[in-house]
C-alpha cells in the first residue's frame, strides 16, 4: 500500500455533511497546476468511518488505498496546501473515512494535477460565466483565488444548493462582489421553507435564472457565444439540461477536439 505523504491543515465545518479540507505535502513540493484542475486523494480502507456513515455496498480492497479526484478550490500561486471542498457521501468509501479525519492525520495526495475545465485559453476580453451547484463552486474559488479577476470580461458566479448553509464560500465571494465592480454573485437555493430565518435572495433553479435574462440584466448586453463562456459543475440534472438550453441558443461544448464555448466538469 502507498505511503501517506501528506497531513491535514485544515478543517472548516461548512454545513452538516459539507467540510473544507486543506492537506499539506509531507516532504516534497507541490507541482505546478491550472486553475480549475483536479487532484486524487486517498484513505487506507482500515481508517475509521465517521458516525454518520452508513453501509457501504460494496467492500473497499483492503490492500489498496480507496482514492477520488475532487476539484481543487485553493489557488495555483499557494504551494503549502491543497484546498478541497467536499460532500459526504454516507454511504460512500472515502468521504466517510475523509470526514472522520482531524488537523495534524496523515492522508494520501496525488501529485497528477490534471483536467481541462480552465480558462487559460479563453481570450481576456471575453466574459465568464461560472455556475456551479453544491461543492461544484471549487473549481471556481481556485479561479477567482489565482487570477480570474485580473481579466477584462466580466465574471459571474452562479451557485445554487439546497439552503443557504449549503452556499459554501459565500462570505468571500461576497466580499469578492463588493471589491471588484466586474465581479457579480447569484446565490440561489430549492428549500426556502426549510431556513431558520427567512432567506431574501432567489430560489429559482439556475436554468430558470439564465432563461429570464439575469445576466443581460447584470451587464447590460445579452451574453452569446460569440462574448461569452460558461463554465458548469456540480449536478448532471443542472448540467445537462444547461447544455441543452445553451446549444439552442448557439453555444457549443468545448471537447479535446473541438472548440466551443461551454465548459463541463463531469467529476464532482
Amino acid at each position: 500500500m502507498e505511503e501517506l505523504n501528506a497531513i491535514v491543515q485544515q478543517v472548516v465545518q461548512v454545513s452538516p455533511i459539507m467540510k473544507v479540507f486543506r492537506i499539506a505535502p509531507l516532504g516534497w513540493e507541490l507541482p505546478d497546476f491550472k486553475p480549475g484542475q483536479f487532484v486524487a486523494i486517498g484513505l487506507p480502507p482500515t481508517n475509521a468511518k465517521c458516525p454518520e456513515a452508513t453501509e457501504e455496498p460494496v467492500e473497499p480492497d483492503q490492500d489498496k488505498l480507496i482514492k477520488r479526484a475532487y476539484s481543487i478550490a485553493s489557488s495555483s500561486l499557494s504551494k503549502d496546501y491543497v484546498e478541497f471542498y467536499i460532500t459526504l457521501v454516507h454511504s460512500g468509501a472515502l468521504t466517510p473515512r475523509l470526514f472522520n479525519l482531524n488537523i495534524g492525520d496523515k492522508i494520501w495526495l496525488g501529485n497528477k494535477f490534471v483536467g481541462m475545465f480552465t480558462m487559460d485559453k479563453i481570450q481576456e476580453d471575453q466574459n465568464i460565466v461560472l455556475i456551479g451547484t453544491g461543492t461544484g463552486v471549487a473549481p471556481y474559488m481556485s479561479m477567482l483565488r489565482t487570477d480570474a479577476l485580473h481579466r477584462k470580461g466580466n465574471i459571474v458566479v452562479i451557485h445554487g444548493a439546497a439552503n443557504s448553509w449549503d452556499l459554501g464560500y459565500s462570505s468571500e465571494l461576497n466580499l469578492l462582489q463588493a471589491l471588484s465592480p466586474k465581479f457579480k454573485y447569484i446565490p440561489t437555493i430549492t428549500n426556502p421553507e426549510r431556513e431558520y430565518v427567512a432567506w431574501h435572495g432567489r430560489t429559482e433553479f439556475i436554468e430558470a435564472i439564465w432563461k429570464e435574462g439575469a445576466i443581460e440584466k447584470l451587464w447590460g448586453f445579452k451574453p452569446t457565444a460569440e462574448n461569452t463562456h460558461i463554465f458548469l459543475c456540480g449536478n448532471p440534472r443542472m448540467v445537462g439540461g444547461m447544455v441543452e438550453m445553451l446549444e439552442t441558443e448557439g453555444y457549443k461544448e468545448q471537447t479535446r477536439k473541438e472548440e466551443g464555448q461551454i465548459h463541463v466538469e463531469k467529476f464532482n
